[in-house]
């Protein structure tokens, strides 16, 4: 009893604050592909959390192209140590190869979240007040565009209802349906 009660709060801690910087990584590297607006004061709260140590290592890591590496890598590695550290908590370990996978596919899922979220709140902040302009309205406008388009020229608005976010979250749901397993499948999970 003492050591899964010392467990759970530790382990819970580590999932949350890993996983929130995780998530303010991929966030930043989102917006910055998809050329959100940089002065939006929550791309500026990315860009500073996320600054200290992409400084250095984009010194050693360089993009390629449009691809941020140094963000994807540091995304890589502080997932890997997440998951490392809460499998270290519980008395085991994993090969190399295995937390690299299970790392990627943790990051693959994170992605397919971000986009399901996104979509779900931009569609009730349409219904709510749509006419309401606030700095996270034009972020997820930004952020959902490249995966709204191609829904948005299948369905176009009818009678004034737009049904391509509908379309564009079953379209994800399924993508993650198909896509996870056998990633987790291939970690044994």
């Amino acid at each position: 009893m003492g050591s899964s009660y010392f467990t759970n709060p530790v382990e819970f801690l580590i999932n949350t604050l890993f996983g929130l910087y995780v998530l303010a990584i991929m966030l930043r590297t989102l917006l910055a592909a998809v050329r959100a607006d940089f002065y939006n004061p929550l791309s500026q709260f990315l860009v500073r959390i996320t600054n200290p140590p992409l400084i250095p290592l984009r010194r050693l890591v360089p993009s390629i192209g449009r691809i941020d590496t140094s963000a994807i890598l540091l995304m890589l590695v502080v997932q890997m140590l997440a998951i490392l550290l809460i499998l270290l908590l519980r008395g085991g370990g994993i090969p190399f190869g295995s937390l690299l996978l299970l790392s990627v596919a943790e990051l693959i899922n994170l992605l397919f979240n971000i986009y399901i979220i996104a979509i779900i709140v931009l569609a009730i902040l349409s219904w709510v007040n749509p006419g309401l302009h606030n700095p996270v309205t034009g972020l997820l406008h930004s952020l959902t565009a490249p995966v709204l388009a191609p829904f948005r020229r299948l369905l176009p608005p009818m009678s004034g209802m737009d049904l391509s976010p509908l379309a564009a979250l079953l379209a994800l749901y399924i993508g993650k349906m198909l896509v996870m397993p056998p990633l987790y499948h291939l970690v044994r999970i």
